[in-house]
C-alpha cells in the first residue's frame, strides 16, 4: 500500500485501519517527516508544561540509579579513577549532586567505608522502599567482591575503565571486613529508614539552594553522574563545591553534553535559538543548560580548582560552527566534538595554602 493510498483510506473510512496498514504507512514516512513529527511533539509538550500540574503529571524517573548494579558500577568507577589520579580512595564524608531515582550511589559509598553522605537534589525522587531494596543488593555485591559491571551491561556509562575486576587494591579484605560489620550496616539501614534522625549518616536535601547547607571545609569528595549539564547556575554550584571541600578534598564528575532527546543529532541542541530553547524548556523544574566543556573548565579554574583528570568522549559532528545558533558559533573545535567528559579536580595549591 502506498503512502497516498493509506492516507486516503484513513480519510474516507470510519473504521480504524488494520494494524499492518498502520505499520506500512509508518514505514513509508520519510525520515525527515518523522523528525518533524518528533520535534513537534517535543515542542507541544514543552508548551503544555506552562499549564499548572502538567510537568508533575508527566514526571518520570531520572533513570539508572534504580538499579543496584548501576550504582555499584558508578561508585567503583569513580574510586578507580581517583586512584589513577592519585586522589584519596577512602573518603569519609562524601556529597552527591542530583542522586535521582535513588541514593544508591551514595549507599555504595557508605557500604564501602564512607562515614557520612550528603544527597542534594532539585526535585525529590528517591523513596525509602526503593532505597532499602537497592541497599540490600549492594551489600551482597560488596560481600561477594563482584566485578564492576562494565560496557557489556552499561555501554553508555562513563567513565570507561581498562579493567573491570573488583578493585581489591582499594577495597582490601581488612577494609571490607570493617565496612561490612553488621552493626555498621544496620546503622546505615536505619539511616535510610529515617534520614532525619540525629544519628543518621545520611542527609537528604531536596531542593537545595544555598551553600550553607553543608559546613564549609567538611567534605572529602563531591561527585555527580550526568547531572551538571542540568544545573542552571553553574557558577554558584561550583563555588558551593569549593566551599564544601576540605583542603585535600576533590570533585569527581561525569558531564554529558549531548542533546538528551531534544534533537536528532547528539549536538543538535546547539542549533536552537534562545527563544526556541525557552519554549522547549517550558516550565520544567530542570532541563539541560547546553553549556559546553569549555564553560565548565573555565568556571572551575575561576573558582580555584586544578583539573587532574579530563577524559573526553569524542563524537563526530555533522554540523560546522557556522551552522549553530549565534550563541554557539564561537564554540571551539574541541567543544563541538566533545559529547561527554569525566573530570576530577582539587583545590589549587595557592588557594588551599
Amino acid at each position: 500500500m502506498s503512502y497516498t493510498t493509506a492516507a486516503a483510506t484513513s480519510r474516507h473510512s470510519n473504521k480504524i485501519p488494520p494494524r499492518n496498514s498502520i505499520k506500512c504507512w509508518n514505514n513509508q514516512i520519510h525520515p525527515q517527516e518523522k523528525q518533524t513529527i518528533m520535534s513537534f511533539k517535543r515542542t507541544l509538550y514543552a508548551i503544555a508544561t506552562f499549564i499548572p500540574g502538567v510537568s508533575r503529571l508527566r514526571a518520570k524517573g531520572t533513570g539508572g540509579t534504580d538499579s543496584a548494579r548501576y550504582c555499584y558500577s558508578v561508585w567503583l568507577r569513580h574510586l578507580v579513577m581517583a586512584r589513577k589520579s592519585g586522589l584519596n580512595t577512602a573518603p569519609k564524608v562524601v556529597a552527591e549532586l542530583g542522586p535521582g531515582d535513588s541514593i544508591g550511589i551514595g549507599l555504595a559509598a557508605l557500604i564501602s567505608g564512607c562515614a557520612e553522605y550528603y544527597a542534594l537534589d532539585i526535585v525529590e525522587h528517591a523513596d525509602v522502599r526503593r532505597n532499602v531494596k537497592i541497599f540490600d543488593e549492594l551489600v551482597a555485591l560488596f560481600a561477594k567482591e563482584s566485578p564492576i559491571p562494565g560496557e557489556d551491561e552499561w555501554p553508555k556509562v562513563r567513565p570507561k575503565l581498562t579493567d573491570y575486576r573488583f578493585p581489591s587494591d582499594i577495597l582490601d579484605k581488612d577494609r571490607l571486613r570493617l565496612a561490612l560489620e553488621p552493626r555498621r550496616i544496620d546503622r546505615i539501614r536505619r539511616s535510610i529508614l529515617n534520614y532525619r534522625s540525629p544519628d543518621s549518616v545520611i542527609s537528604y536535601q531536596a531542593p537545595w539552594h544555598e551553600a550553607d547547607i553543608i559546613k564549609q571545609g567538611s567534605v572529602d569528595m563531591i561527585y555527580s553522574q550526568a547531572v551538571l549539564e542540568h544545573v542552571d547556575d553553574l557558577r554558584k554550584t561550583y563555588h558551593a563545591m569549593y566551599e564544601w571541600l576540605n583542603q585535600s578534598g576533590y570533585i569527581s564528575h561525569t558531564i554529558d553534553f549531548k542533546c538528551h532527546g531534544t534533537a536528532d543529532e547528539w549536538n543538535g541542541h546547539w542549533r536552537y535559538s534562545g527563544f526556541v530553547w525557552a519554549i522547549m524548556r517550558g516550565k520544567r523544574a530542570y532541563f539541560i543548560n547546553r553549556e559546553p566543556l569549555s564553560t565548565h573548565l573555565g568556571m572551575l579554574q575561576q573558582q580555584g580548582f586544578t583539573i587532574v583528570c579530563n577524559t573526553r568522549t569524542i563524537s563526530e559532528s555533522r554540523y560546522s560552527s557556522d551552522q549553530l545558533a549565534p550563541k554557539f558559533r564561537t564554540l571551539s573545535g574541541d567543544d563541538l566534538v566533545t559529547s561527554d567528559t569525566f573530570i576530577q579536580g582539587v583545590k589549587s595549591v595557592t588557594d588551599a595554602a
